[in-house]
């Protein structure tokens, strides 16, 4: 097309794509490329600023391996992760939340009543609760995909010192839906930001801290999976993630035991966990 102005590129851009084999695939890079040509006319970007944003790109690549992906960072920090799960979300049952980068398939099995704290740094947490339907009825057969970070702040795959697999775990509900374990109480922590990622948060004058949170996703038969992060209430970091995964109704009190005779009978480290400790009851509804 000749004649090209900086309106008309954008019609120039579509006109191009018009033989595209796939429509969905059309429709969003169209739109996509639409956004940033209107981003780069309203704010008049100069050629300097559009090499920075390429430079950061490029710089990512060297951040990205097996254990980090400094896209999926953008990604989250940007808000974008949040709003696709949150446009997807159902609107009923346990809220969903963002996956987050350390998920690991086909995790260690955790007998119910299971412990994986085994004494290590931090304190010990029970969590207990129970999974049903919309009905109310329990949703036996359910398998939970559980992880988390560890007492210093690290998830497994950042931690040398550790197993590959330590605080990750999957976890088969009892025939009412309940379930219970031992674990570690999580913390907060930053996500990683010495890459372009962090230098944006800096440049934005935004912090890298996440509050703690459990990462669970619940495997139910005849639903969906759900993925999603329970939050102890008391966090200093809830109304400001970095990645904004939190979720109202994720929230929840983690509070004090200090009657062992109140610990569930079938936990195997019962005897041995020290008093007082956390505990927090999730009680999970599956999305219809």
């Amino acid at each position: 097309m000749r004649n090209l102005t900086p309106t008309s590129i954008t019609a120039a851009f579509a006109d191009y794509a018009k033989d595209a084999p796939s429509e969905r695939t059309r429709s969003l890079l169209v739109s996509l490329a639409g956004h940033l040509h209107s981003f780069v006319r309203d704010n008049k970007v100069t050629p300097d600023e559009w090499m920075a944003a390429i430079d950061a790109l490029t710089r990512a690549i060297r951040f990205t391996d097996d254990k980090r992906n400094e896209y999926i960072l953008f990604s989250d920090l940007l808000g974008v992760s949040s709003l696709v799960d949150m446009i997807n979300a159902r609107p009923s049952g346990t809220p969903s939340s963002v996956l987050g980068p350390f998920h690991i398939e086909n995790a260690p099995e955790l007998k119910n009543g299971g412990d994986l704290w085994q004494g290590q740094v931090g304190e010990p947490l029970l969590v207990k609760g129970q999974v049903r339907d919309q009905s109310g009825k329990p949703a036996k057969g359910t398998v939970l995909a559980v992880w988390q970070n560890q007492g210093n702040g690290l998830y497994s795959q950042q931690d040398p010192s550790t197993g590959p697999t330590n605080y990750h775990a999957r976890l088969t509900v009892a025939d009412d839906g309940s379930f219970a374990y031992t674990t570690v109480r999580p913390v907060s922590y930053k996500v990683p930001d010495d890459g372009p990622a962090g230098d944006m948060l800096r440049a934005l004058g935004r912090n890298a801290w996440r509050p703690a949170h459990l990462h669970m996703i619940v495997h139910a038969p005849g639903h969906q999976p759900l993925i999603t992060e329970f939050f102890p209430e008391d966090d200093t970091w809830l109304d400001r993630d970095a990645v904004f995964g939190v979720r109202a109704p994720l929230v929840l009190p983690f509070a004090k035991v200090t009657d062992r005779a109140a610990l569930p009978a079938n936990l195997a480290a019962r005897d041995k966990l020290p008093m007082p400790m956390w505990s927090a009851t999730l009680d999970i509804v599956l999305p219809a």
